[in-house]
């Protein structure tokens, strides 16, 4: 009975560590040319229901810097959103490189052929010649089904062409049009048992002159005494903050974790910051 008292605590304890991460893949991102607007919408996503982006990375549209990067995501267990590099041009590599990664080949997926021929067809609006899935422009736009194997689509809702997913890795399209509705897809179908598990919480204060030198060891005296919570430090020059304008140098100290654990640990952070001499200005 202990022990599978033990094992039910450890499968909770793993739901509600579960971390999610994002990749962002276009040498248009990195160039300036385009805008990234994946990261805050898959943020505002994932805190709608609860839950907290961990960690993102940007990737050239470079095969090797690809490759070597999901070979690090798929054996972290981590929940991965991929954006871009899914379409059939030149510069397109993410389904030849997920393949790679995974020791393995693309191949048309049958339920994309379908979805693919039936985009086809709709487009044509009525043009035999255009509608003909074997002339070479048709042939071509059916390399955008051509995903791992083992994988399994992902519905597109915008023009029906889908996206794939493999071993909880999701590529969607670079278009956050698109991009969008997929990860509120793959976040309700997937993942609804992990939404507002965690009873997450934030608060901070404003460190007049604050020097994160001397702030350091209180913090890290805090997240020692108190697990489950973790201590953040914003250093500023004297911008607006929430409460107005600091027209001086000053930190945003703060703590966040669990709602239950927070109250010892904040009430420390502050009697602590005092003690060193600092003023504390709370927020809200």
């Amino acid at each position: 009975m202990v022990d599978a008292a033990k094992r039910v605590l450890s499968e909770g304890a793993e739901k509600l560590t579960r971390r999610f991460g994002l990749i962002v893949i276009g040498d248009e991102i990195l160039s300036g040319r385009r805008q990234d607007k994946h990261l805050s919408k898959l943020i505002e996503l994932l805190n709608e229901r609860g839950l907290n982006l961990t960690w993102a990375k940007y990737l050239a549209d470079d095969p090797e810097q690809i490759i070597a990067t999901l070979k690090d995501s798929f054996s972290s267990g981590d929940i991965v959103f991929s954006t871009g590099g899914i379409g059939a041009t030149p510069d397109d590599h993410t389904r030849q490189c997920v393949a790679l990664a995974l020791g393995t080949k693309t191949k048309l997926h049958p339920d994309a052929q379908v979805l693919i021929a039936e985009r086809i067809k709709s487009m044509a609006e009525g043009d035999p010649i255009k509608a003909d899935l074997n002339t070479p422009e048709n042939l071509h736009r059916f390399k955008m089904g051509e995903f791992p194997i083992g994988s399994e689509i992902i519905p597109n809702p915008y023009n029906q062409i889908p996206g794939f997913r493999i071993k909880e890795h999701y590529f969607l399209p670079g278009f956050p049009v698109m991009a969008a509705p997929m990860m509120v897809w793959c976040l309700d179908t997937y993942y609804g048992d992990l939404f507002h598990q965690s009873d997450w919480a934030e608060r901070s204060f404003i460190v007049p002159k604050g020097v994160e030198s001397s702030l350091t060891p209180l913090m890290e005296r805090i997240e020692a005494n108190y697990p489950g919570v973790k201590v953040f430090s914003l250093p500023s020059v004297g911008d607006v903050t929430k409460e107005g304008v600091y027209g001086q140098r000053h930190i945003e100290l703060g703590i966040k974790g669990n709602a239950r654990l927070l109250e010892n640990a904040w009430i420390a952070l502050r009697i602590g910051t005092q003690e060193l001499g600092y003023e504390v200005h709370d927020i809200g």
